[in-house]
């Protein structure tokens, strides 16, 4: 897959692991201990111009696609899987998912803030009885003059603690079910929004997720993403793109483990040599490798598919490539600790932090069991 990579996607992919190794590896055993936003390696990546990596350049981004995307978050995440998190939330789910559906307004008011990181970027979809069922939510916007008032709740928001602007699913039109949601950009300034609960977690430690509460919250008319009770499809093409992301985070993370227990099979030494040597070790690897690659070649795909812009077909790609490279990330993160032994069960060792960060893949952005029932339904014609 590599080798399909232009010059200038090879040149970022050499230029982010080098930055992923000397900048953010050294980080990531503070953060995670910490649990601490990894503002050191977002600013670096401002001053890279990579925080609007989808967004043109009269906007203040960086006019690339979902291919350098990917390619970023690959780096990151095998190094940091909290940094990848945290960039990518600001620059896939807020960002770029207002790029493709704001008004001129609204990227102009916006995405030049984002892309400077004046402000931090995050999305607000999940609440506490709406998760998989995310169209179930309760969260409710009405149009009073030129402001809608909204209320309820958000929780497990990411970047929520630090964030400075949500791009925010609520509810317009309840009795029209999935037709009456709507996607609002709002600040953390307006009245009526505040946050609730930081959420203590298993891994992603360093990417804050909290509890927004709005309160009758008033935000501008004109802050409306598309149209109004359009937001169901700017939340599903959203999502697709996030889960091509989630993919390439996944492969990040299982090759920096792999990397790990590599290096640890070639130099850790029992019953006289290198614990590479043993066949059973070998067969991890090589099984390890496999996966690696394989999840490597699909999340191009869905990247390429995203950047021809085929959003539409890119459903059921998206579903295999979240669900096959988390079950993936889990599988390999695991077998790394296993090949490090008690090595791998002490935090001296990154392999334990990413045993742990593993396990979000397989649930946030569509648990396994949701890509499942989107791959039979295709697969059984039902509609």
């Amino acid at each position: 897959m590599t080798r399909e990579f232009t010059d200038e996607q090879r040149m970022l992919r050499d230029t982010l692991r080098n930055f992923a190794e000397k900048e953010v590896a050294p980080l990531a055993y503070e953060i995670d201990r910490d649990e601490r936003f990894p503002s050191e390696s977002f600013y670096k990546l401002r001053d890279m111009g990579l925080l609007g990596i989808t967004v043109p350049h009269e906007y203040g981004g960086a006019g690339a696609g979902y291919t350098e995307m990917c390619i970023v978050t690959e780096e990151l995440a095998a190094a940091c899987l909290s940094t990848s998190a945290t960039w990518g939330v600001h620059a896939c789910l807020c960002i770029d998912n207002l790029r493709r559906n704001g008004s001129e307004a609204l990227l102009r008011k916006y995405l030049p803030s984002l892309c400077n990181g004046e402000r931090i970027g995050g999305l607000a979809m999940t609440e506490p009885s709406a998760g998989s069922d995310v169209l179930s939510m309760r969260l409710r916007a009405e149009k009073r003059g030129d402001h809608y008032i909204l209320n309820g709740t958000k929780i497990f928001i990411s970047n929520g603690p630090v964030g400075d602007l949500f791009l925010v699913y609520a509810k317009t039109d309840p009795e029209k079910k999935a037709h009456g949601v709507s996607a609002f950009m709002v600040e953390k300034e307006f009245p009526g929004f505040s946050r609730g609960k930081k959420f203590e977690k298993m891994g992603w430690r360093g990417s804050p997720t909290g509890e927004l509460i709005f309160e009758d919250c008033r935000v501008p008319a004109s802050n409306l993403v598309g149209k109004e009770n359009g937001g169901a499809l700017v939340l599903m093409s959203g999502l697709n793109t996030e889960r091509v992301c989630l993919g390439a985070m996944s492969l990040g993370l299982s090759r920096g483990a792999f990397e790990c227990a590599l290096k640890y099979a070639k130099e850790r030494v029992q019953f006289g040599r290198p614990i590479a040597s043993f066949q059973l070790i070998q067969a991890k690897l090589a099984e390890m490798a496999m996966e690696i690659e394989l999840a490597r070649l699909i999340t191009y795909r869905g990247a390429r598919m995203a950047d021809e812009g085929r959003h539409r077909e890119m459903n059921l790609t998206a579903s295999y490539i979240k669900l096959f490279t988390a079950r993936s990330a889990m599988r390999i993160t695991t077998e790394a600790v296993q090949i490090l032994g008690g090595y791998g069960y002490m935090k001296e060792f990154p392999v334990e932090r990413m045993m742990r960060d593993a396990k979000l893949q397989q649930i946030g952005g569509g648990t396994d069991e949701i890509q499942l029932m989107i791959i039979a339904r295709d697969i059984l014609g039902i509609r």
